[in-house]
C-alpha cells in the first residue's frame, strides 16, 4: 500500500467512525427527547463518536477490511443504545422514532455533506480531495441508511418490521442468533451487493442533485 492509498484508507475510516457515532447519536438523543433516561445515564447523549464506538465493530475490523482489502465485502457497527421505553402508552412509538433516528442522522450527514459541496465553490483541480472526500461522504451515508434498513436483526430495520407486526417478537429473537452469519454472508453475495449498491444510488441521487443546484 503507497502513500496515497494509506491517506484515503485513514480518511475512509475516520469517516466511518463519524457516521457511525452520529448515527448512534441520533438513537440516544430521540431516545432522551422521548422520555427514556437510559442512555444520558450511560453517556451516550454526546456528538463525541469514540462513545458510541465499539472497539471491534467500529475500528478493528473497518480497519481490516480497509487496509488490507479482502476478498470479503466491508461490515461494522456501533456500541448498540440501550434504551428503556418506560412508558408503556408510547412504547411501540418511542421504539419506532428512536430507532429511525439513527438512519435519519445518516441523512442529515448526506445533507450537510451536500451543502457544502454545493456551497464551497471548491476548484476541481487544486481541491480534488475536498470534493472527492464529500462525495465519499454522502455515499458512504446513504449506503448506512440503506444496509441500516435491513429487516435482519440485529439492523434497525428488523425492530421496525416487529413494531410494524410484520414480524413476531419470538421470529425476532430466532432471527438474532443467526442475524450477523446471515449478513456477513449476504454482503458477500454478488446480487446481494448489487442491490445494496443500487438502494445507495436511489438515497444518494437526491442529495447530489442538491449538490448540483447549489453550485
Amino acid at each position: 500500500m503507497d502513500l496515497e492509498q494509506f491517506r484515503w484508507g485513514a480518511l475512509q475510516l475516520i469517516l466511518l467512525i463519524i457516521s457511525i457515532g452520529l448515527h448512534e447519536f441520533g438513537h440516544a438523543w430521540v431516545a432522551d427527547l422521548r422520555g427514556d433516561p437510559l442512555p444520558r445515564l450511560q453517556g451516550r447523549v454526546t456528538l463525541n463518536p469514540f462513545a458510541h464506538a465499539d472497539p471491534i465493530g467500529t475500528i478493528a475490523i473497518p480497519a481490516v477490511m480497509i487496509f488490507l482489502n479482502p476478498a470479503f465485502g466491508l461490515i461494522g457497527w456501533g456500541k448498540p443504545v440501550q434504551i428503556s421505553l418506560p412508558d408503556p402508552r408510547t412504547r411501540r412509538m418511542d421504539d419506532v422514532c428512536i430507532t429511525l433516528a439513527g438512519p435519519a442522522m445518516n441523512l442529515v450527514l448526506c445533507a450537510v455533506f451536500a451543502v457544502v459541496g454545493g456551497l464551497g465553490d471548491f476548484d476541481p483541480r487544486s481541491q480534488a480531495m475536498v470534493i472527492t472526500f464529500l462525495k465519499m461522504g454522502i455515499l458512504l451515508n446513504a449506503g448506512l441508511v440503506v444496509f441500516n434498513l435491513i429487516p435482519v436483526p440485529p439492523l434497525d430495520g428488523s425492530r421496525v418490521a416487529v413494531r410494524l407486526g410484520l414480524y413476531s417478537e419470538e421470529m425476532f429473537q430466532a432471527l438474532l442468533r443467526w442475524g450477523f452469519v446471515l449478513l456477513l454472508i449476504g454482503a458477500n453475495l454478488p446480487f446481494f451487493r448489487l442491490m445494496l449498491r443500487s438502494a445507495t444510488e436511489v438515497v444518494a441521487s437526491p442529495w447530489f442533485w442538491l449538490w448540483r443546484e447549489l453550485s
